[in-house]
């Protein structure tokens, strides 16, 4: 498998970069490349999945919301109680 990181020219210095940046810039590659679902995504990146899209807003990069990432998201609520 091959992942293409696509990172934006205000991030010119890599080496300053924590676990918790990688692992939101893998997330956002993930993503983008439709190899796992903004609900998974946004796990990934540590983020709730709202500051997970208005980073992708922020990035110009389309939300691709399907049925099953729908079917996730609601199973994650139930998980959580809330439904």
């Amino acid at each position: 498998m091959q992942i293409i990181l696509n990172l934006p020219d205000s991030l010119s210095q890599t080496e300053t970069f924590n676990q918790s940046d990688w692992l939101r810039e893998i997330a956002i590659a993930l993503f983008e490349q439709e190899r796992i679902s903004l609900s998974r995504a946004s796990q990934v990146a540590g983020m709730g999945i709202i500051d997970f899209q208005k980073l992708l807003a922020a990035r110009g990069i389309c939300v691709h919301y399907d049925v099953e990432d729908l079917e996730q998201d609601v199973q994650h609520l139930r998980d959580r109680g809330w439904l």
